[in-house]
């Protein structure tokens, strides 16, 4: 049995920071997407409203588009179609309202969601990420290949693309111990690779595990584990060299 129906449509929005006018250069075309449960709501939807965890409703509905998303880049074979997030959204709402209604952009009574802060990922110690990016442009710093992968575990993992994830990281984890080595003997990197090393056995449990299917609660735990201590590694590393 569906559990939503998903109606996307066009719509047109207001041009931020400019005065409302009449004339249709005033607003722009975007893209309105409505995830609509497939079953309606049982008691009264007002108090629903009030009660509901919104920010995981709407958690919920972005998560959902995404897996179209995702469909959608397969079936077309393209991978530039970029991902939904709460950032790149104009407005985010959660409400009420008849099935047709709600897929029309109306509601009976809905609550506009503010943006939430942009997430911050930990940094090394007085290091900005423009301050890390001039290194890197300045010749002061490299950036690794397997920062870009473990971004790539990072963004599966966090889509809930869990299987995607066990298998990006397994190949993360191995072009990390690689690509540390000329950093050996600098600060803890020894000790951070040979924990990386140690979370070989368990990565591949992980991968093999997705092979077969859907992961289990343990082996995402791990999964999540090892791709935090990758992530640590690696900003130890950012911070070993340019602190050298």
């Amino acid at each position: 049995m569906p559990e939503h129906v998903l109606v996307v449509g066009a719509a047109r929005a207001q041009r931020r920071g400019r005065r409302r006018r009449a004339s249709a250069d005033s607003s722009v075309a975007v893209t309105r997407a409505t995830l609509i449960a497939a079953d309606p709501l049982a008691g009264d939807a007002g108090r629903w409203l009030e009660e509901a965890d919104l920010e995981e409703q709407a958690a919920t509905a972005i998560a959902a588009l995404n897996r179209v998303v995702d469909l959608h880049r397969i079936a077309a074979a393209d991978a530039s179609v970029p991902p939904l997030s709460r950032a790149r959204c104009l407005v985010v709402r959660v409400g009420t309202g008849a099935g047709d209604q709600v897929a029309d952009g109306h509601w009976t009574r809905a609550v506009v969601l503010a943006a939430p802060p942009a997430p911050r990922r930990e940094q090394p110690a007085g290091l900005l990420p423009q301050e890390r990016l001039g290194a890197i442009l300045g010749g002061r710093d490299v950036a690794l290949a397997c920062e870009l992968l473990a971004l790539r575990a990072r963004s599966d993992l966090d889509a809930g693309r869990l299987r995607e994830a066990a298998f990006q990281l397994r190949v993360t984890l191995e072009a990390t111990l690689a690509e540390l080595v000329p950093w050996s003997g600098q600060g803890d990197i020894d000790t951070r690779l040979s924990e990386l090393g140690d979370l070989r056995g368990s990565v591949g449990d992980v991968a093999n595990a997705a092979l077969q299917g859907g992961l289990d609660g343990p082996r995402t735990a791990a999964m999540t584990h090892a791709l935090e201590r990758i992530e640590a590694a690696l900003r130890a590393r950012t911070h070993a060299e340019l602190s050298a």
